[in-house]
């Protein structure tokens, strides 16, 4: 339902002359159309009334903006400025936030830069590593400010979800397939079941929260370097409310899908870093149902959008929705779990390969990455890349450091997600604690044990800058002298390039 009288407005708003003479483009969507000039941004949501949105009157369009505002301050203070009214004048002008009559109401917004939203620097292939931890960073500092709210809602929630994307499939049985879609469903069913008690639980921690609710790549603007979510959704807040690993999960499945299995990795586990929550290991069993939720979500929109597109791009959409619903179908079932242990002694490449290694290792998005450096520094608090006093390093401290390390990989793997543990693993006994990490949950073990001459090791660690380790020449020299013992790891020649090492790596393991 279109209210014609919004045209005056959509005119007045289109003009330059309203602007100041400033070139306008004009960009709409199904509920809202966006008018962007100089620095500014203004949205007007459309008179219109879905399902799942009503627009269709003044006074629910200006709570509507309001709410958005409100809303995304959480994630983009620095983007959305406030409402502005458009007005009737005395005379019957309309005018830009004027002082007569308001007559409809508009979000105005700092204009960003439309070529640095992520899906577009993808598609570029502009979203390197280092783009992906300032990211993972940014999600992280978002979910810290968002309000925890009741669990019950949202549950009730995901099992509708489960039921919709069924009904919705089961109208497009040459794209999806009925047995494809009972299999779903299915799964997807038995998931929810088996996880309420870990989601319930998680509410009650306050882990369940209003979140952004669309959090995929194209709603992250790139400003000043650092990665922004913007357009969260405002006009349910149970739609945009979630477990925040599920909030998480709309982006991690958006890298996955763009075959981005690195840059997902690297956000996952920066996420999990800057979060530093021990009990989302043990949620992790629910990432699998998440990431496939979201994907057949994506599935359904799609299949419902490729009957509205142009002829020339049906075909592309449709390729799209049944890439969706077989990425769901693979998410929702997925593979078993691996404890990869990666020892060696400073500067043979570790965490070079921890990081590298672990997209490779399913389920998605890849291993939980669980370093030394990084837990002793948390154990100690201080910071990733503060340095730690010598005492930091004493038996006692180091055994605590481990103990740490193989506890949260017994977690992790205990819920069904592989993990990594990178350290330096030359005690004996360090590497027996580790081999008992998995025992009574069927997770396979592998060791690895990564070895470069003196001369290599002293380099690369003379190299590094901005690196959670405190090890220096002086450490590595010492470090000979350690009784490393007898070995049964897969030893792995380190001293070549980390490209080497990685393939050395993955045909000990037989990762593809």
């Amino acid at each position: 339902m279109t209210d014609e009288s919004q045209s005056a407005v959509l005119s007045l708003l289109g003009d330059p002359a309203t602007h100041g003479g400033t070139k306008v483009t004009r960009i709409d969507t199904h509920a809202a159309s966006v008018f962007l000039a100089g620095e500014r941004a203004l949205k007007l949501k459309r008179a219109v009334r879905f399902p799942f949105l009503d627009y269709s009157t003044i006074a629910k369009r200006k709570a509507a903006s309001a709410a958005e505002i409100e809303v995304n301050r959480t994630f983009a203070p620095g983007i959305y400025r406030g409402l502005v009214a458009v007005t009737r004048e005395p005379g019957g002008r309309l005018v830009l936030g004027g002082t007569g009559e308001p007559i409809d109401w508009l979000v105005e917004m700092r204009r960003f830069d439309e070529t640095k939203t992520l899906d577009r620097l993808a598609e570029s292939g502009r979203l390197d590593l280092d783009l992906a931890d300032r990211l993972g960073r940014a999600v992280a500092a978002a979910h810290a400010r968002a309000p925890a709210v009741a669990v019950e809602p949202w549950i009730a929630a995901l099992a509708a979800y489960i039921e919709q994307n069924d009904e919705a499939m089961r109208e497009h049985p040459h794209l999806f397939g009925a047995d494809g879609v009972e299999a779903l469903s299915r799964a997807s069913r038995s998931a929810l079941e088996r996880l309420r008690p870990l989601l319930h639980a998680r509410g009650e921690r306050g882990l369940v929260r209003r979140g952004h609710g669309d959090l995929h790549l194209g709603n992250i603007v790139l400003i000043d370097a650092q990665p922004v979510p913007f357009d969260a959704i405002e006009f349910d807040p149970v739609v945009a409310s979630g477990d925040v690993l599920y909030d998480l999960a709309f982006l991690l499945m958006d890298l996955v899908e763009r075959r981005l299995m690195a840059a997902a990795n690297v956000v996952f586990n920066r996420y999990l870093i800057e979060t530093g929550r021990a009990e989302d290991l043990d949620a992790l069993a629910a990432l699998p149902l998440f990431l496939s939720l979201r994907a057949a979500i994506r599935a359904k929109l799609t299949a419902a959008r490729r009957l509205r597109v142009e002829e020339s791009e049906r075909g592309a959409a449709t390729s799209a929705a049944q890439a969706y619903f077989h990425l769901a179908i693979s998410l929702i079932n997925p593979s078993p779990p691996l404890l990869v242990c990666i020892g060696g002694l400073s500067g043979t490449g570790k965490s070079v390969l921890a990081r590298a290694l672990a997209p490779y290792l399913a389920p998605a998005p890849g291993a939980v990455v669980l370093r030394s450096d990084i837990e002793r520094k948390r154990i100690f608090g201080r910071a990733e890349t503060e340095r730690l006093d010598e005492d930091a390093y004493a038996p006692t401290a180091s055994a605590r450091v481990y103990a740490t390390l193989i506890d949260k990989a017994r977690h992790a793997t205990a819920a069904g997600h592989s993990a990594i543990i990178d350290a330096v693993f030359a005690d004996p006994n360090e590497r027996r604690a580790a081999e008992q990490a998995t025992r009574g949950n069927s997770v396979a073990l592998r060791g690895l044990f990564l070895v470069a001459d003196l001369d290599t090791r002293k380099a690369r660690v003379g190299a590094r800058l901005g690196d959670a380790s405190d090890a220096d020449a002086g450490v590595v020299r010492r470090q000979e002298a350690y009784a490393i013992g007898n070995l049964d790891w897969t030893l792995i020649d380190a001293s070549g390039t980390s490209e080497e090492t990685l393939a050395r790596a993955r045909a000990a393991l037989h990762v593809p």
